[in-house]
């Protein structure tokens, strides 16, 4: 650590729970059981292969993520390495840090509380590691990092009535679409089984086309929707409370 005490890393350093561990493997078995299988012709000898490239994809993801991903800061700025890219921002660039609540059904085999930079557009970036599972107290954490952070600032750390709006607006759009994701699944479920007893009835026709375009149509439009309707009147929970 630095004379200032602001240089430190935040990167992987606790145990992921035995479950979540479990969860993994079953995740790569399947992967590996779905990619390598002979499949039956048919109107679904589609779907065992995308489900184990997805299954395949998520855990590769996971493992850059828990095992690359870090978050460096020094008094000349902060560096975000994701799974694939790093970024830096200059203190003079980064508007505030921020712990946030991760969003309602992620369940517990993911941190409950992440840590997030704004920059002064009002964008929001995650910081990896700076969660409730490498940190016993991550709210303190970057509380005291913002401290130590402020001699090495040309700005304080008041807020902006112009960039606090934008940062609003940008939280109704990720609602907004993370509501439409939840309308696809819906539609998912709800296609598969139309799918199912077409084809118990004779009469499948496009399969794939229920289950993938219908809900996708439908996820894409609910979005735009509820992002209209939100960019307009901005639900005020989601600012941050002063």
């Amino acid at each position: 650590m630095d004379e200032g005490g602001v240089e430190r890393e935040y990167r992987k350093r606790r145990k992921r729970p035995w479950p979540h561990l479990a969860l993994l493997g079953v995740v790569f078995v399947n992967a590996l059981v779905h990619l390598t299988t002979d499949h039956d012709e048919g109107d679904f000898r589609w779907a065992p292969p995308l489900v184990g490239l997805l299954m395949a994809v998520t855990l590769v993801r996971i493992l850059l993520e828990q095992y690359r991903a870090r978050t460096r800061v020094t008094s000349a700025g902060i560096t975000a390495q994701g799974p694939l890219r790093a970024r830096t921002w200059a203190w003079s660039e980064v508007y505030d840090i921020r712990v946030e609540q991760a969003p309602r059904g992620s369940g517990q085999g993911v941190p409950q509380w992440l840590t997030y930079l704004y920059d002064h557009q009002g964008r929001r970036f995650l910081l990896p590691h700076l969660d409730d599972w490498q940190l016993d107290d991550p709210y303190a954490e970057v509380t005291e990092l913002c401290l130590a952070a402020a001699p090495h600032r040309s700005l304080t750390w008041e807020r902006r009535p112009d960039v606090e709006e934008r940062i609003l607006h940008g939280a109704a759009r990720r609602k907004a679409w993370t509501w439409g994701a939840y309308g696809g699944a819906v539609m998912i479920a709800v296609m598969t089984v139309v799918s199912l007893a077409l084809v118990m009835t004779g009469r499948a026709d496009h399969p794939l086309l229920l289950i993938g375009g219908v809900p996708l149509a439908c996820g894409v439009v609910l979005g735009a929707v509820l992002q209209w309707y939100w960019d307009a009147h901005p639900p005020r929970s989601l600012a941050r409370q002063p």
